[in-house]
C-alpha cells in the first residue's frame, strides 16, 4: 500500500512539472501576413511574395498562435481578410498585421494599393484602396500590443500615370507621417516618412531580412529591435534607406516573442527537468518509482543511473529475504531442538541454518558492492552536473561580454551620428528659393513643349488652345495621358525627363526636316520640286513641223520685221513654236496651253503669256 502510494505522488508530481513548463507562453499571439505582386496595370513587384512568406515562417516559428499568409489580393479580398482578421484580434493579447506591396499617400492619409486597382484618377484612391486606419480597426480589440509593419514605401508607378481632379490634392513620395490614436500601438514603415525604399538584389528587401533576424527574438523589447533593424537596413543601403517607427509604448519591455522560462542558477540547465525527477525518485527510492523513471526516461546518463539505483534495491531486496530465511531457519532449529528431535535432524537443521546465513552474508556482500557502484555513480553525476554548471557560467559571461561590447559600438555609433547631425546643423542653412509666380509654370511647359518639338507657337506664359494642343501632341508620341487643361507640376516634370525629340518636325511645301530644322530642297538642272516634295523632270515640248499658210497682204512686212535683227532678250529656258518658227521664250514670260490672246500664239494650242 505504501509503495503504491508513493507512485501515485510521484506521478502527481511529475505531471505537475511538466504543465508548469508550458505556463510561460500562456499569452496568445496572432498575426496576418499580405504580399501583393501581381499588379494587373504596372510593372510586376518581385520581392512582396518572398517577403511575406519569409515573414509567416518567422511568426510561425516564434510560437504565434495563428499566422495567416495572403498573396496578391484585391480590394474585396483585403477588406474581407481584415474583417475576419478583426474576429482573431478580440481574443487575442497580441496582434501584427504586415504588409508588403505598393502604398500611396493621398492628402495626408496612407493607403495600401490592392492587384486589381487601376487608380486612372486622384479620387478614385477612395473606392480602389484600403486606407491605413482601416488596417488599424482590424487590430484594436488586441488586449496587450498592436502592432502594423509595412514594407510599402516604394517608388510607386500609379503616380506618374494618375490624372489629377483637384489641382489642390496632393500625392506624396512616399508614405507620410502617422501618430496612432491608441496607446501600445506601433507602426512600423521601410523607410522614413515622403522618401521611398529599396527593393534590395536579393529575394527579399533589406528591410523584411533584418525584421525576420531582430523582431522575434525572445525577451527583446520591440523598440529595440527595431532599433537593429534600423543599424542593418542603413548599413546594407548605403545609408539611403532608414527605417522609421511612430507610436509609443510604455516604461515595461514589450518583447513580441517572450523570453524562455529559465532556472534560478547562472544558466539554465537542458536536463533540468529529468534531473529533478531524478531527485525526486532518489528521494523515494522504491523500485516501482526507478521502474516508473525508466519508462519515462529509457535513455541518457539519468537512466543509467537510474538503472544502477534499481540494482541496488534488487540487492538489498536479495538482503532482506535472505535474512528473513535465515530467521526463520534459526526459529526452525530452535523449535526442533527443543523438541527433543533427533541428532540428524538438528545436523540437518544445522546445515540449513548454516546454508542460509552464507546465503545472508553472499547477500549482504553483493549489497555493499551495490551500493558503492551506485555511490560512484551518484559521485560522476555531481561531477557532470558540476561541469556543466561551469560551462553555463562562461557561456553566459561570454554573451554579457558580447552583449556589453555591440551596445559601447551602438552607443558609439549614436554619438557619431548624433555628432554629424550637430555638425550639419551648424552649416549655414541654404537660402530658400523664391516663390515664382503662378505664370513660370506654363512659360517653363511652353519653352519645354518647343524644345522636345511639340510646340510651335509662342512662349508667352498663357496656356492657350495651341498650348493644350501642343502638350495634347506630346501625350500622343511619348505614351502619356497628362492632363491638358491646366499647366500643372507633373506634365512639366514628365516633359524635362525627355531628353530628346518627341514630336515629328513638319516642314512646308518645297521643304525638307534636316535634324531639328527645314532646308529648301533643291533639285538638280532640268528637274523641279512638285506638290509632294519630290523632284521631278520637266517636260519639254518638242518643236512640230513648219506649216505652209497662203500669204497675206502683210506678209513682207512681217517678214521685213523678222529679217531684221532682234533685241537679245533674256530667255526663261522655255521654247515656243509658231509658224515663223521657234524661239526660246523671254524673261518674266512662261507657256500656257489652250485658247485665248496672248503676246504671240504658237502652235498645238500654246502661247506665250508675260507678267
Amino acid at each position: 500500500m505504501t509503495r503504491a502510494v508513493r507512485t501515485i505522488v510521484f506521478l502527481l508530481l511529475l505531471v505537475g512539472s511538466c504543465l508548469g513548463a508550458g505556463h510561460a507562453f500562456a499569452e496568445k499571439r496572432v498575426a496576418l501576413v499580405i504580399g501583393n505582386s501581381a499588379y494587373d496595370k504596372v510593372a510586376r513587384l518581385g520581392n512582396p511574395a518572398n517577403d511575406a512568406a519569409l515573414m509567416a515562417e518567422t511568426f510561425k516559428s516564434a510560437g504565434f498562435d495563428s499566422v495567416e499568409l495572403r498573396r496578391d489580393l484585391k480590394v474585396g479580398d483585403m477588406r474581407r481578410a481584415l474583417r475576419d482578421f478583426l474576429d482573431k484580434a478580440r481574443e487575442a493579447d497580441v496582434a501584427v498585421v504586415y504588409y508588403a506591396g505598393h502604398g500611396i499617400e493621398v492628402d495626408g492619409t496612407n493607403y495600401l494599393i490592392p492587384v486589381d486597382a487601376v487608380l486612372e484618377r486622384d479620387a478614385d484612391i477612395y473606392d480602389e484602396a484600403l486606407s491605413l486606419d482601416r488596417v488599424l480597426v482590424s487590430i484594436e480589440p488586441a488586449r496587450q500590443l498592436r502592432l502594423v509593419i509595412l514594407d510599402a514605401c516604394r517608388d510607386n508607378p500609379f503616380t506618374r500615370s494618375m490624372k489629377r481632379t483637384v489641382a489642390s490634392r496632393s500625392i506624396g513620395r512616399g508614405l507620410g507621417k502617422v501618430e496612432p490614436a491608441n496607446s501600445n500601438t506601433l507602426i512600423a514603415f521601410a523607410s522614413k516618412a515622403g522618401s521611398t525604399a529599396s527593393d534590395g538584389d536579393d529575394k527579399n528587401s533589406p528591410f523584411t531580412t533584418a525584421l525576420s533576424k531582430h523582431v522575434t527574438k525572445p525577451g527583446l523589447d520591440l523598440r529595440k529591435a527595431f532599433g537593429y533593424v534600423r543599424d542593418d537596413v542603413l548599413k546594407s543601403t548605403g545609408n539611403r534607406q532608414e527605417p522609421y517607427v511612430y507610436g509609443s509604448l510604455g516604461g515595461d519591455d514589450f518583447p513580441l516573442v517572450p523570453a524562455k522560462p529559465v532556472a534560478t542558477g547562472p544558466q539554465a540547465d537542458p536536463n533540468a527537468s529529468i534531473r529533478k525527477d531524478y531527485e525526486l525518485a532518489l528521494q523515494l527510492g522504491t523500485r516501482d518509482v526507478w521502474e516508473a523513471f525508466l519508462r519515462s526516461y529509457p535513455d541518457g546518463f539519468y537512466a543509467d543511473l537510474a538503472k544502477a539505483q534499481l540494482r541496488k534495491v534488487s540487492a538489498e531486496e536479495a538482503r532482506t529475504a535472505a535474512t528473513e530465511k535465515a530467521r526463520l531457519a534459526e526459529q526452525e532449529k530452535a523449535r526442533v531442538a527443543g523438541e527433543g528431535a533427533r541428532q540428524a535432524e538438528l545436523a540437518k537443521a544445522a546445515a540449513a541454518a548454516k546454508a542460509a546465513e552464507e546465503a545472508r552474508i553472499a547477500a549482504e556482500k553483493a549489497r555493499q558492492i551495490e551500493q558503492e557502484k551506485a555511490a560512484a555513480a551518484e559521485r560522476a553525476r555531481l561531477a557532470e552536473q558540476e561541469k556543466a554548471r561551469l560551462a553555463a557560467e562562461k557561456t553566459k559571461q561570454a554573451e554579457q561580454e558580447k552583449a556589453a561590447t555591440a551596445e559601447q559600438a551602438r552607443l558609439a555609433a549614436e554619438k557619431s551620428a548624433a555628432e554629424k547631425k550637430e555638425q550639419l546643423a551648424a552649416l549655414p542653412a541654404p537660402a530658400e528659393k523664391s516663390e515664382q509666380p503662378a505664370v513660370d509654370l506654363p512659360r517653363a511647359l511652353q519653352s519645354e513643349l518647343r524644345r522636345v518639338g511639340c510646340n510651335t507657337g509662342a512662349v508667352d506664359g498663357s496656356w492657350n488652345a495651341a498650348s493644350q494642343k501642343a502638350l495634347d501632341l506630346f501625350n500622343k508620341h511619348a505614351g502619356m495621358k497628362l492632363d491638358v487643361k491646366t499647366a500643372n507640376a507633373d506634365a512639366l516634370d514628365a516633359v524635362k525627363g525627355k531628353t530628346g525629340r518627341i514630336c515629328p518636325l513638319i516642314c512646308e511645301t518645297g521643304y525638307r526636316a534636316d535634324g531639328d530644322r527645314c532646308v529648301k530642297i533643291t533639285c538638280r538642272a532640268g528637274y523641279e520640286v512638285n506638290d509632294d516634295g519630290a523632284c521631278e523632270k520637266v517636260e519639254v515640248k518638242k518643236p512640230t513641223a513648219k506649216r505652209e499658210e497662203p500669204k497675206r497682204k502683210d506678209q513682207p512686212d512681217r517678214a521685213k520685221a523678222d529679217a531684221s535683227p532682234a533685241k537679245p532678250q533674256a530667255s526663261s529656258g522655255q521654247i515656243i513654236c509658231t509658224s515663223q518658227g521657234c524661239r526660246p521664250v523671254a524673261k518674266g514670260c512662261r507657256i500656257v496651253v489652250g485658247q485665248g490672246g496672248g503676246i504671240y500664239a504658237g502652235t498645238s494650242g500654246q502661247r506665250e503669256v508675260c507678267n
